[in-house]
């Protein structure tokens, strides 16, 4: 049988490891982010110097990029919002959920 003052120091250490693994899906969260807007601006950039000297010949064909980065990176914080929910994280998980939701919604705002 454990000795009381052993639960408290497992109970911190839990803590502490479910603090560290809330803080790197967070940063996870926030590299894919950044990596979605740094495509979306490549792809932006690239699309100004594409056509400089040449008579438009009909419409341009649709690029699927923003949708399905906005696409990819709102599920990917739905499913982080759920895990965190499953884990106990209610406050954290409802605000990964929620933008989930806005992301979602930028990437259907972006669909032709």
């Amino acid at each position: 049988m454990p000795s009381p003052s052993d639960e408290p120091s497992s109970r911190a250490a839990g803590a502490f490891t479910t603090g560290c693994v809330l803080v790197l899906v967070l940063l996870a969260d926030v590299f894919a982010g950044l990596l979605v807007l740094i495509v979306l601006a490549v792809r932006g950039l690239g699309r100004m110097d594409a056509g400089a000297g040449q008579p438009p010949s009909g419409p341009p064909p649709m690029d699927w990029t923003p949708v399905l980065g906005w696409g990819v990176l709102g599920v990917a914080a739905g499913v982080t919002g759920l895990l965190f929910l499953r884990g106990g994280s209610r406050g954290i998980g409802a605000l990964q959920l929620a933008v989930g939701v806005v992301l979602v919604g930028a990437a259907m705002s972006a669909w032709p």
